[in-house]
C-alpha cells in the first residue's frame, strides 16, 4: 500500500470512529472487512448451495418445477426488506444488526424483544445447518450415516466455526470470501455441467404442474413450494452485524447487502434449474419413489468419485454458513451486553486480544450445539426448535420494518449515505406487506394427519420463545439497565425530500 493509500485509509477509519462515537458508542474492533468480505459474509450465510440442495426434493415434490419461481417472487419481496434495512444501517452502522437498529428506530423494550427473537432464531438456524451437513459428510466420506451420525458430524461442525472464529476478523473474512468463491464456483460449473450433459427435462418443464392440486387449485401447493425460497433469502442483514468491522459502512454495507440478494439469489435461481432439467424422472420424485433426487442426480451425472468431489463443495458451503451465522450471532449477543441488556453483560461485551467477542463467540457455539444434542433423546423436538430458525428470523425483520415506519410517523427521514429519497415510505409499506404474507404462508398448518404440535409447530415455537421473553422483560426490566442512546433516530434525520426529488432515482 502506498503512502497515500495507507493515509486515506487511516483517515476513512477514523472519520468512522467518529461517527461512532457521535452515535453513543467507542469500539475496539479491527476495520479491516472490506467491502467483498462483507458480501461474502452475507452470501455464505444466505448460502444458496445449503438452501437449495436441503429442500428441493421437499419443494420439487410438494410442488413440482413451478417451484423454480417462488425464488425469483421471494427474492424480489425480500430485496424490499433489504432496501430498508440499507437505509437503517447506512444511519447506525452499530455491531449486533437488528438489535441496535431497532433500538435507535423506536426504543429499548422493541429492540430488546427484537434482540431476543433473533437471538433464538439464529441459535436454531445453527443446530439446523450444522445437523443438515450429517448426510453430504457421510456421502463424501463414503459411509452409511447412523442415526446418531448427524449429531457428531454437527457438534463437530459447531466446534470448528468456533476455533476458527476465534482466530479473529480477519480469518473470518478469509474463509467466508473462500467459501463464497467454492460455493459460486461450485454452482456454476456443477450447474453447467448439468445443464450441458445431463439435461433430461425441457424448459417448458419449469410450467409444468404435473397435475398437482390441493382442493382444486395448484395455489395452495404453489406456497406450500415456495418454502425453499423462503428459507433462502435471508444473510443479507448479517453484513450489517459487523459493521464495527468495515471501513466506511454507511455506503458499503447497503451495497454488500443488495449484493448478497442479487448474486445469492442467481446463484440459487441457477442452482435449482440445473437441478430440475436434470431430474430423469420429476413423477417418481412427486409420487415419493424418488426420495433423495440430488443424490440420484449426482450420481448419474458424476459417478461415485466425482459426486464425492461436489460433496465436497457443499461441506465447504456447509461449514462456511455455519461460520457467518455463528458471526452474526455473537455480535448480536457483544451489542445486547455492550449496552447491559442481558445477563453475564460484563463477559459477553468483553473483546480478545484478537479483536472478538470471544465469549459471546463460545455462547454462540455452546447454545447450538445443546439444541443438536437433544437429538440423542428427543428428534422430534430439535426439529421442532430448528423449524423455529426461519420464521424467527423473519418475525424479527418484520419488527424492524415496523419499526421504521415508526419512527418515519415521528418524523425520521433516513440521512445516511444511503437512502431511497421520495420512495422510502413506499418500499417500507411493500416491504412490511409482503413480509406478513410470507410469515402466515410460512406457519400455514399442511398435514392435518400429524399430530396438532408438530401442524402448528412453527406458531407454538413462535409462541413460548416471544411469550418468554415478554414475560421476562416485564418481570426483570433487563431494558433498564443501561443508559445507551435509544429511540432518537429523529435526531439525526435530513428534511424531507421536495417533490422534484420523489421522483428522482435513489441515491446509491
Amino acid at each position: 500500500m502506498s503512502g497515500s493509500s495507507a493515509a486515506r485509509a487511516t483517515a476513512s477509519i477514523d472519520q468512522d470512529a467518529e461517527q461512532l462515537r457521535a452515535l453513543g458508542y467507542s469500539s475496539n474492533f479491527n476495520r479491516s472487512m472490506s467491502l467483498w468480505e462483507n458480501f461474502s459474509l452475507g452470501f455464505t450465510y444466505l448460502s444458496p448451495v445449503v438452501g437449495v440442495y436441503t429442500l428441493f426434493a421437499l419443494c420439487l415434490a410438494a410442488g413440482g418445477p413451478p417451484m423454480f419461481w417462488s425464488y425469483l417472487l421471494i427474492g424480489l419481496g425480500q430485496l424490499l426488506v433489504c432496501l430498508v434495512f440499507g437505509e437503517v444501517v447506512s444511519q447506525f452502522p452499530i455491531s449486533g444488526g437488528v438489535y441496535p437498529w431497532a433500538r435507535r428506530l423506536v426504543g429499548k423494550r422493541w429492540a430488546w424483544m427484537v434482540g431476543w427473537v433473533y437471538a433464538w432464531a439464529l441459535c436454531a438456524t445453527i443446530a439446523g445447518v450444522a445437523v443438515g451437513a450429517g448426510p453430504y459428510m457421510a456421502a463424501m466420506l463414503g459411509f452409511e450415516a447412523g442415526p446418531n451420525t448427524g449429531i457428531y458430524i454437527a457438534l463437530g461442525l459447531i466446534l470448528l466455526s468456533t476455533a476458527l472464529n476465534l482466530v479473529g476478523t480477519k480469518l473470518l473474512a478469509r474463509v467466508a470470501m473462500f467459501g463464497f468463491l467454492c460455493e459460486l464456483i461450485g454452482a456454476i460449473l456443477v450447474g453447467g455441467y448439468l445443464l450441458i450433459f445431463e439435461r433430461h427435462q425441457p424448459f417448458s418443464v419449469l410450467f409444468n404442474t404435473f397435475d398437482i392440486e390441493i382442493n382444486g387449485s395448484y395455489l395452495p401447493a404453489f406456497l406450500a413450494a415456495s418454502l425453499a425460497g423462503l428459507f433462502q433469502y435471508y444473510g443479507f442483514e448479517a453484513c450489517g452485524d459487523v459493521a464495527e468491522e468495515t471501513p466506511n459502512p454507511g455506503k458499503r454495507i447497503p451495497k454488500a447487502m443488495r449484493m448478497t440478494i442479487y448474486i445469492g439469489g442467481a446463484a440459487a435461481m441457477f442452482a435449482c434449474l440445473a437441478l430440475i432439467l436434470a431430474v430423469p424422472d420429476i413423477q417418481k420424485v412427486i409420487n415419493g419413489e424418488d426420495t433423495d433426487p440430488v443424490s440420484t442426480i449426482l450420481n448419474n451425472a458424476f459417478g461415485p468419485v466425482g459426486s464425492r468431489l461436489v460433496m465436497a463443495v457443499v461441506m465447504v458451503s456447509f461449514i462456511s454458513c455455519v461460520l457467518s451465522l455463528q458471526a452474526a450471532a455473537s455480535r448480536l449477543l457483544f451489542a445486547y451486553a455492550r449496552d447491559e441488556m442481558i445477563v453475564g453483560s460484563n463477559l459477553l461485551k468483553r473483546l480478545s486480544a484478537a479483536q472478538v467477542p470471544s465469549f459471546a463467540l463460545v455462547v454462540s457455539g455452546v447454545v447450538p450445539a445443546a439444541i443438536v444434542c437433544l437429538g440423542l433423546f428427543m428428534a422430534d423436538a430439535v426439529a421442532t426448535i430448528v423449524g423455529f430458525a426461519a420464521i424467527g428470523i423473519y418475525v424479527a425483520f418484520q419488527l424492524i420494518v415496523i419499526a421504521a415506519l415508526i419512527a418515519r410517523a415521528k418524523g425520521w427521514r433516513p440521512s445516511g449515505q444511503f437512502s431511497l429519497g421520495g420512495w422510502g415510505l413506499l418500499v417500507n409499506v411493500a416491504a412490511l406487506i409482503y413480509g406478513l404474507g410470507a410469515i402466515v404462508n410460512m406457519v400455514w398448518p399442511r398435514s392435518p394427519d400429524a399430530a396438532w404440535y408438530i401442524n402448528y409447530s412453527m406458531i407454538l415455537t413462535t409462541v413460548v420463545v416471544m411469550g418468554a421473553g415478554f414475560l421476562y422483560m416485564l418481570l426483570a426490566k433487563p431494558y433498564d439497565k443501561g443508559t445507551a442512546p435509544a429511540g432518537d433516530a429523529w435526531k439525526f434525520s435530513k428534511p424531507a425530500p421536495k417533490a422534484a426529488d420523489v421522483a428522482g432515482v435513489p441515491a446509491q
